[in-house]
């Protein structure tokens, strides 16, 4: 009896102390942004405090994407629509890098058009971990529909 009691308590104890450590577990990446040497860790979206955010928030981000988006000539010639899923980095200071195409629509001048799109946002309010500004990963789509 006392052999359980005493495996009750270690259990108990042994989840008082790991669950904490277990929430504050963070997806994080490393990423080259510029050179082959340097590596930065990158916070993913959904496992910050405070996320990244466009001004003027989703609406404004909207707005910014239908205002700055151009259908390439090609593909409106030809009918060709989709949705591109890019994908770039927040960083501290609050600017977009790193953009990329995560899943393509399928016509290269489509994925140039998201990137060039993505490219020219303004700077974002910064993501946070514990009151500091980190880099956040965010994954975006542009649509392109005719």
């Amino acid at each position: 009896m006392l052999k359980l009691l005493r495996l009750g308590l270690l259990v108990l104890l042994t989840l008082t102390v790991a669950l904490p450590m277990v929430a504050q577990v963070r997806h994080v990446t490393t990423v080259n942004p510029m050179t082959k040497q340097s590596h930065i860790e990158v916070y993913e979206f959904d496992y910050v405090d405070i996320q990244p955010q466009f001004p003027g928030g989703e609406r404004g981000l909207i707005n910014f994407i239908n205002k700055t988006r151009e259908y390439p000539y090609h593909a409106y010639k030809n009918h060709i629509q989709g949705r591109v899923l890019c994908s770039f980095i927040v960083g501290t200071d609050g600017r977009v890098s790193d953009v990329r195409v995560i899943r393509s629509a399928g016509d290269e001048s489509l994925n140039r058009e998201a990137i060039r799109v993505i490219s020219k946002m303004p700077k974002w309010s910064v993501g946070k971990v514990a009151d500091h500004a980190v880099p956040v990963r965010v994954v975006l789509p542009i649509a392109f529909r005719l």
